[in-house]
């Protein structure tokens, strides 16, 4: 990690790692542990609020309502209808609608984190209720396979029908909908996911590196990530003006890589000793 963590940031990740690594990752936590890398003004009394929050919302639904399709309807009915809870293509723009407590707070946010809101007040409530990781645009599924009905929350809780899915599908990669791509998603996917979000935000935003680099480094601490977060953290450390620590990590991933492929190996050593070179 950065060699620089304030004891907040320092304490926040091993929490975060501890979380990741738990038998049965909580959602909510790690959401908020991320959130609270993000805003400093998060503190363990928001973070109280938020589990909270989310149990009283929980405690607003009907009671064991029915089948699948009653259970999308009542969430869509609370937290959709009464409650405004949705999401808008300008929130795309918007770093707080990645983080937790704002969404809750504004009721605004991009689809997987309105996701996180619907499965978490939902699976309080005892539904049986999982994040759906479509291609470009998570929703939310009820019941098993054999009676799966989707919600999407971004669209207020809107209840899908077997094309609006394909056609979300569609939109986002121009192939047909493959059935593997309604399984429930697991925690720690969504968390990264989560942090993909992030990291494509600040990426069109150079003057927020530090937001990019706490996003990686997260990444890092999850249990399974893609190995080329290690390339991504050693030149942001560049960019960011750690020539020393950035050049290291350049070279132990270039020892990485060489195993597979030389030349691109060569060139991340390359990388190395330029940054090396911006001391002198």
């Amino acid at each position: 990690m950065s060699p620089h963590l304030s004891p907040r940031s320092t304490e926040l990740r091993r929490r975060f790692a501890e979380q990741a690594r738990a038998e049965r990752p909580d959602l909510a936590q790690l959401c908020l542990l991320l959130a609270a890398q993000a805003d400093g003004g998060l503190d363990e009394a928001g973070m109280d609020a938020v589990q909270i929050e989310l149990d009283d919302l929980a405690g607003q639904l009907p009671f064991r309502p029915g089948g699948p399709r009653s259970w999308a309807t009542a969430l869509a009915e609370l937290l959709g209808s009464r409650l405004g809870f949705h999401g808008a293509p300008a929130d795309y723009q918007r770093l707080e609608s990645s983080l937790l407590h704002e969404v809750l707070r504004r009721r605004r946010g991009l689809p997987i984190l309105l996701s996180v809101v619907w499965t978490e007040v939902a699976r309080r409530a005892g539904a049986p209720v999982y994040g759906v990781a479509l291609p470009g645009h998570f929703v939310v599924g009820f019941g098993d396979p054999q009676e799966q009905v989707l919600a999407d929350p971004f669209g207020a809780g809107r209840v899908l029908t077997g094309s609006d899915a394909q056609i979300l599908v569609a939109g986002a990669t121009g192939e047909p909908m493959d059935p593997a791509m309604l399984r429930p998603a697991d925690p720690l996917e969504v968390v990264l996911r989560i942090l993909n979000n992030v990291r494509a935000w600040a990426a069109t935003r150079p003057e927020r590196s530090d937001v990019s680099l706490w996003a990686v480094e997260l990444s890092l601490l999850l249990p399974s990530h893609p190995a080329r977060l290690r390339y991504e953290r050693a030149q942001l450390l560049v960019q960011r003006g750690d020539f020393v620590t950035g050049a290291t990590e350049l070279e132990a991933y270039a020892e990485v890589v060489e195993a597979v492929d030389a030349a691109a190996a060569e060139r991340v050593q390359g990388q190395a000793r330029a940054a090396r070179a911006m001391l002198n």
